[in-house]
C-alpha cells in the first residue's frame, strides 16, 4: 500500500515538473523580470523560461485540475482525498502530449454531455395530454438556465443583456428585457436570443451567474428595418412590433427608441434549443422518421390541438380538442384545412374570458395594449406527439361587411403564419354580454410538413 503511494506521488512530481511551474507550484512568485526558474534534472544549473510558456503550462495545469475534479478515475486500488486523485490524473493526462487549450475543450464537452444527460432524465416524463415535458420548469431550475438578448450594431460592437422578469405558463415562458440604457435603434443592425447556462456545474448548489457560461443562438433577429415590420398595436405611449419566431419588441412613440423587448418561447424543445447549441449556431432538432401506415388518409386524422391565449399571468382562453381531421378534398395551394371550431355549429363557440389585451412593463411606465395578447398552440399528431408548436403576440384586426358575419355583431379576426402553417380565428363582438365569442377557428397545415413527417405523397 506504501509503495503505491509513493509512486503515486512520484508521477505527480514528474507532472509538475513537465508543466514548469515556478518553484512552490501554484501561486508561487515568479522570478525577475516576469521570468520563472527551475532546477535542471541532475545538473544545479537554472534555466529561464518565457512568460507566455509558462502561463501555458499553468492554464494546462489548472484546467486539469478542473477536469480532474470534475471527472476523477473511475479505477482504484484504495481510498485517496481528492488532492491524491488529482495528483494521480496529471501524469496519467499528460500536459505536454495535448495542444494548448485541449483540456478545456474536454472539460466544457464532458460537462455539456453530462449536463444533456441529466436534463434528458428529467425531461422524460410527458403529460398525455399536452405531449410535452411535465418538469420543463424543474430543469429550467437545475440547469442554471437563464437567457441574454445580444445588440449589435453596425460597427460590429455588442451589447448583452440579461433578462429582468420571466413568467412559466402553462405551455411557454415569456421573458422581458427592460429599464437598461438601450443603444439607439438606428445603429443597431442584429437581435440575438440566447440561452446561457454555468459551463461550471455543482448539482449540490444553486447554479452560480457569475462565471463562464454557454451560449446557445435560439434565432436571430434583424433589426435595421423595425419599424416596416409588422406593427401588431399600440397605445398612448408607445408602439409594438412583432418578430417572428415569437419576439416583440416595444418602441417609444416620441422618440422612436426601445422601450422593452419580450421573447415568447414554447416549451417544445425549449430546453434543448436553449442549451445545446453555440453561440453562432442553433440546436439542430434530431431528424425525424416517419412512422409509416397504409392507410389512405394516413396524416390526416387523429390531431390533439392546445390553444392558449394570455398575458401577464391572466388567460383569455384555454381550450383542448381531440379527434381532429381533415380530408384530401380540403387541400388546397399547399394547405390543408382542419376545422376546428365551425362558425355552422354555435354550440363549438367559446368565449374569451376578461377583457384582452398585452401588458407590459418598463422600470418606469406599465401598461396594457387592447386587443393584443400571447398565442401558444400545441398541435400532436395521432400518437401524442408535438407535431406543430408555437407561441407568438397577435392581435385581433376588425373585418369588413363582407368578410365576416356581421349580423351577429361587430366581426375581428386573429390571424397567424409561419413555414409550418396558419392559424385563422373569427370573433364576435357580443354587445349585452360584452365579450368576444370565438365563431370560427380553423388550422392550415402546410403538406410538405405532413408529407415529411407521415412519410406521405399528397
Amino acid at each position: 500500500m506504501a509503495t503505491g503511494r509513493g509512486r503515486l506521488l512520484q508521477q505527480h512530481w514528474r507532472g509538475l515538473q513537465a508543466l514548469r511551474l515556478p518553484p512552490g507550484g501554484v501561486g508561487a512568485a515568479p522570478g525577475p523580470a516576469g521570468f520563472s526558474l527551475r532546477q535542471c534534472a541532475g545538473r544545479g544549473r537554472l534555466r529561464a523560461e518565457s512568460t507566455a510558456e509558462r502561463s501555458v503550462s499553468l492554464d494546462s495545469f489548472l484546467w486539469i485540475r478542473i477536469y480532474s475534479a470534475a471527472f476523477p478515475p473511475k479505477r482504484s486500488n484504495w481510498k485517496v482525498n481528492s488532492v491524491e486523485k488529482t495528483a494521480g490524473s496529471v501524469n496519467v493526462l499528460s500536459v505536454k502530449d495535448k495542444e494548448a487549450g485541449y483540456w478545456k475543450k474536454e472539460y466544457i464537452a464532458k460537462q455539456r454531455a453530462r449536463v444533456r444527460a441529466a436534463l434528458a432524465q428529467v425531461l422524460k416524463p410527458v403529460n398525455p395530454y399536452t405531449g410535452l415535458p411535465v418538469k420543463t420548469k424543474e430543469a429550467v431550475r437545475i440547469s442554471g438556465l437563464g437567457w441574454v438578448i445580444i445588440l449589435r450594431e453596425k460597427n460590429g460592437k455588442e451589447y448583452i443583456m440579461e433578462h429582468i422578469d420571466l413568467s412559466i405558463n402553462d405551455s411557454s415562458v415569456t421573458i422581458m428585457w427592460y429599464g437598461k440604457p438601450w443603444p439607439r435603434l438606428a445603429t443597431l443592425s442584429t437581435l440575438d436570443l440566447c440561452g446561457v447556462t454555468p459551463v461550471f456545474m455543482d448539482q449540490s448548489k444553486t447554479p452560480s451567474k457569475n462565471g463562464p457560461r454557454w451560449h446557445s443562438l435560439i434565432a436571430k433577429y434583424n433589426l435595421s428595418n423595425l419599424t416596416e415590420s409588422t406593427m401588431i398595436g399600440g397605445d398612448r405611449l408607445l408602439r409594438i412590433f412583432c418578430l417572428c419566431p415569437g419576439l416583440l419588441v416595444g418602441l417609444w412613440k416620441r422618440e422612436e427608441e426601445l422601450a422593452f423587448v419580450m421573447a415568447n418561447l414554447h416549451f417544445h424543445q425549449l430546453v434543448e434549443k436553449s442549451t445545446l447549441g453555440s453561440a453562432t449556431v442553433p440546436y439542430e432538432l434530431p431528424p425525424h422518421t416517419p412512422l409509416l401506415d397504409d392507410n389512405p388518409e394516413y396524416g390526416l386524422h387523429g390531431y390533439q390541438l392546445h390553444i392558449d391565449m394570455h398575458s401577464g399571468g391572466i388567460f383569455y382562453l384555454c381550450g383542448t380538442f381531440r379527434n381532429l381531421l381533415t380530408k384530401k378534398g380540403y387541400i388546397e395551394d399547399g394547405y390543408v384545412k382542419i376545422v376546428v371550431i365551425s362558425f355552422k355549429n354555435n354550440t363549438e363557440h367559446l368565449p374569451l374570458i376578461g377583457k384582452v389585451g398585452l401588458s407590459w412593463r418598463t422600470d418606469i411606465f406599465d401598461g396594457c395594449i387592447k386587443s393584443c395578447s400571447i398565442m401558444d398552440i400545441t398541435l400532436l399528431d395521432e400518437y401524442g406527439k408535438p407535431f406543430w408548436c408555437f407561441s407568438s403576440p397577435v392581435c385581433m384586426r376588425a373585418l369588413g361587411p363582407s368578410d365576416g358575419p356581421s349580423f351577429l355583431g361587430q366581426t375581428s379576426c386573429v390571424d397567424y403564419v409561419d413555414s409550418e402553417g396558419k392559424v385563422h380565428v373569427e370573433l364576435v363582438w357580443i354587445k349585452e354580454t360584452e365579450e368576444y365569442f370565438i365563431v370560427s377557428l380553423v388550422l392550415y397545415l402546410r403538406v410538405a410538413k405532413i408529407n415529411h413527417w407521415f412519410g406521405t405523397a399528397y
